[in-house]
């Protein structure tokens, strides 16, 4: 089954400020998205500098709630990312 957007009119408004480069770049990323979804994934390392009270802190709940750290943030993106897809639904 493929995905179906569907875009609110307000979705619709805030879009039309966006350039053609930046729809591009969301549409080729929703695509990867959706394909990464569908088991064929593949992981790009990647370098982030943050603040290490916030690393640690993060890592220490993960490791409270037994999940790994880097997956967490993974997850966290993917949500983030779904759920502007979602908001045009």
């Amino acid at each position: 089954m493929k995905a179906v957007q569907y875009i609110s009119p307000e979705y619709l408004e805030q879009c039309k400020k966006m350039s053609t480069d930046e729809i591009a770049d969301f549409l080729e990323s929703y695509r990867l998205l959706y394909q990464a979804s569908q088991g064929d994934e593949k992981s790009k390392l990647i370098s982030i500098k943050m603040p290490e009270h916030l690393l640690q802190a993060f890592r220490s709940k993960c490791k409270l709630h037994g999940v790994k750290y880097q997956t967490q943030i993974k997850n966290l993106m993917r949500d983030w990312v779904q759920a502007s897809v979602d908001t045009t639904e």
